[in-house]
């Protein structure tokens, strides 16, 4: 691979971060080849991990993980797939015992520079902000930091949109590609040449480099890459002085070109010179094809993991992999019951071989089988495509990494609760239902409740669960993702197990808490998670908070959390008594306080208010204690009766009297006669109208007083009165379902066009001795004595 009369020991192998075809062509290479040291892109903090790589529990899909050991913000991952060209380089150098190392610039610098950029970002916004927007310049001041700064911003944005995302596009557009991704895959992964592969592979690189500008990336990314090519300079140096003759350099093929080229050592000591540093940890975690894709965000993304992982596993079976894969496609389609026959396949397989004849390929790619599993199996239909895709051309496979892999106390009690517990992690998306009466069950949900606690959201409660409290069930939906173990880590600081870090971290979180709403709301959490020492530290707060706030609102907006907490507390086996003081203390100041807080509100206050007001009610009904129930309608009968609160707030609570039976149908009619009377403002009418209905027509319906009282105030209103009161009234009766207008309307036509009321027409229409025959049967029926 070079043109000098000595032959160089240096031999550079420039692949695609996770390509099946380079993999297969490296180690064809390395046969060849036979090296005798290994230096792989990848960074030097994780040469320790190598060891690793011949345990039988470490499976890839994995990532090696390096973070800081002070700030868990700055964290890198490298991921790598079984058919990933490092991750074999890796493997063979392991087995083969031969020096292994890697050449990446060492992530101890990189997160030392990226902290300084960071600090010096945030500075600089810092002195933007507090920098007077109209303070004039002296003589000798200008602005041309500033505008420097944004000129540059703006030419590197200009450069970037000027040039295609990825360089591989125009070698792909001069060879007929759509893009970089397809021609790629055709050229190079779908095959395995051996070592005349990367020959071409560094011809190419140096030819898109020699006409892609240095700066294309922005300033500070380009700077990050010389230093890191720099580095890897060195790294080669050293490993050709240490004696080798035979070194394989594996590294990101856009990188060869740098390393070829003629930089003097002293150059890159220069450039290396000073660079600042700290101090870092490493250790491997499990990973997941779905994180492996560029949709993920990963910037070496690939497009199909899954489909990479067949064309490894067929290595030169071209034939397999085209049955192969439409295989695996009707298998799951039919676990989804979907239509897939063997003619099904025969004709696919046909037209997949034709497509790749007729764009002279050798072989079906994963373009002309989605095109023939599209047309033939799927009858057209892009559903199925999806579920292919998700399945399978992505995949749901999840790594395995093993238990003395070094790693915080945590992260170890958290796997031995899941071992316990039989919760095994998984990268698909699964439904678990849990029966809290059975010990095991009640346990799974503590741990998935620590954890949400610990912002480790492996579990999400489905929506259906959330509105019902009061079953022995809970429904979760689970899915495990690779960067909990970095989060883990960050959690590791409140404690050394689920429970004693989930309750640090809430006890720490109180001291900024301020909310009575919030702390109630805390409460039910820490109650389900089954942590008592948190319990009683938000118990507290909540209670030192109450004592200190004569807010009715806020007093009043913490019930609802609490009822539902002393309620239902039984069903899931927490001690949820030590509430009931709180409870009751809150419901009576809230009581006490609300008819004043009703009064001098505006429209959207009260309608906020409206919505405590009933969750507060109902949240009262489940405590059912007497002192409470009193003190609550006493504060009921105060806004509705009164003259000074809002006329929405006083409707809703003259209502919820109605519905409790605290007042009769008259004294609802002598409410609804004195606030729809001629002297009231027609707004404030339709307002306490909007509040009495309460979003159902069940008191329109069935109380003849009441449907006589509004009707007769709608048609007393004058014009300009009935356009101002309409749009409230419409969005009053908006929120009854379909049936009820329906009813309604029906309602009053009949009314309208007898000339009177139903019950008059039912009172005429009335024959008491046809329907006095009835009775013996309805008792009969009914059992009732006569």
């Amino acid at each position: 691979m070079t043109s000098s009369t000595t032959p160089s020991p240096l031999h550079y192998f420039g692949i695609r971060h996770h390509g099946p075809g380079c993999a297969r062509s490296l180690l064809r290479a390395f046969e060849s080849l036979q090296p005798d040291c290994i230096l792989v892109e990848g960074p030097p903090e994780a040469e320790g991990l190598l060891s690793f790589m011949a345990h039988a529990d470490l499976r890839p899909p994995v990532a090696m993980l390096i973070h800081a050991n002070d700030d868990t913000r700055l964290a890198a991952f490298y991921p790598f797939a079984e058919f990933s060209p490092e991750w074999q380089a890796l493997q063979w150098g392991v087995t083969h015992g031969l020096p292994t190392r890697f050449i990446d610039l060492p992530q101890a610098h990189r997160m030392a520079i990226e902290q300084a950029a960071r600090a010096a970002d945030e500075a600089k916004a810092e002195a933007v902000a507090e920098e007077p927007a109209d303070t004039p310049l002296d003589d000798d001041e200008t602005e041309a930091a500033p505008v420097t700064d944004t000129v540059q911003e703006l030419v590197d944005e200009t450069i970037a949109n000027a040039l295609p995302d990825d360089p591989f596009d125009w070698l792909a557009h001069a060879a007929g590609y759509a893009d970089g991704e397809s021609w790629w895959n055709h050229m190079v992964e779908e095959r395995g040449d051996g070592e005349d592969l990367f020959g071409a592979i560094a011809e190419a690189m140096t030819a898109v480099r020699a006409e892609t500008p240095e700066d294309r990336r922005g300033q500070r990314a380009m700077e990050r890459e010389q230093l890191r090519e720099a580095f890897m300079r060195q790294s080669i140096r050293e490993a050709v002085k240490a004696g080798h003759q035979r070194i394989a350099v594996v590294c990101g093929a856009w990188h060869v070109p740098a390393l070829q080229g003629a930089v003097t050592a002293k150059a890159d000591a220069a450039l290396l010179k000073g660079l600042p540093k700290l101090k870092v940890l490493a250790t491997w975690v499990p990973w997941t094809y779905r994180h492996l894709t560029s949709a993920s965000g990963y910037g070496a993304g690939i497009d199909s993991p899954g489909w990479y992982e067949h064309l490894w596993q067929q290595g030169e079976q071209v034939a397999g992999r085209t049955t192969g894969w439409l295989a695996r496609v009707a298998r799951l389609l039919r676990e989804h019951d979907l239509d897939c026959s063997s003619a099904h396949l025969i004709e696919a397989t046909r037209l997949a071989e034709t497509l790749a004849a007729l764009r002279e390929r050798p072989a079906p790619g994963l373009p002309e089988l989605d095109e023939a599993v599209r047309s033939v199996i799927c009858m057209g239909e892009q559903a199925p495509l999806t579920l292919i895709r998700e399945r399978l051309t992505v995949g749901d496979r999840m790594g395995q990494v093993p238990a003395e892999v070094p790693t915080v106390p945590l992260q170890r009690d958290i796997e031995q609760a899941q071992k316990s517990l039989r919760l095994k992690p998984e990268a698909t998306a699964r439904t678990l239902d849990l029966d809290l009466r059975q010990p095991n069950d009640l346990a799974r949900s503590h741990l998935l409740h620590r954890l949400r606690l610990l912002d480790l959201p492996w579990g999400e409660i489905t929506a259906g669960q959330r509105a019902s409290r009061g079953t022995f069930h809970e429904v979760w939906q689970l899915q495990w993702q690779p960067e909990f173990a970095l989060r883990i880590i960050e959690a590791s600081r409140f404690g050394a197990t689920v429970a004693h870090a989930a309750s640090a971290r809430v006890m720490e979180a109180l001291a900024a808490e301020t909310s009575l709403t919030a702390l109630a709301e805390q409460v039910d959490i820490v109650l389900l998670a089954d942590l008592p020492v948190a319990v009683q530290a938000v118990t507290r707060a909540l209670e030192d908070r109450a004592a200190l706030t004569g807010d009715a609102v806020q007093l009043i907006g913490a019930v609802p959390p609490l009822a539902n907490v002393f309620r239902y507390g039984s069903v899931r086996q927490t001690d949820s008594a030590l509430l009931s003081h709180v409870l009751d203390s809150l419901i009576v100041r809230g009581a006490i306080g609300l008819p004043i807080a009703c009064g001098a509100l505006d429209a959207e206050a009260a309608e906020a208010l409206r919505t405590r007001l009933i969750a507060t009610h109902d949240a009262v009904r489940l405590r059912d204690g007497e002192e409470t129930t009193a003190a609550w309608r006493a504060a009921l009968r105060s806004i509705a009766f009164g003259e000074t609160g809002a006329p929405l707030l006083r409707g809703v609570s003259c209502r919820l009297l109605l519905d409790d039976a605290q007042i009769d149908s008259d004294g609802a009619s002598q409410q609804l006669g004195r606030n729809l009377s001629a002297g009231a403002p027609p707004t404030e009418a339709a307002a306490w109208l909007e509040g009495f209905l309460n979003r159902n027509a069940m008191v329109l319906l069935h109380d003849e007083a009441v449907w006589c009282l509004v009707d007769r105030w709608l048609s007393g209103l004058g014009e300009e009165h009935f356009v101002q009161v309409l749009p409230l009234v419409r969005r009053s009766f908006a929120d009854f379902s379909g049936a009820d207008r329906r009813a309604l309307g029906e309602r009053a036509k009949r009314g309208a066009v007898g000339g009177t009321l139903p019950s008059a027409v039912a009172a005429a229409d009335w024959d008491e001795t046809r329907a006095v025959l009835a009775l013996p049967l309805l008792r009969e029926l009914l059992g009732v004595k006569a």
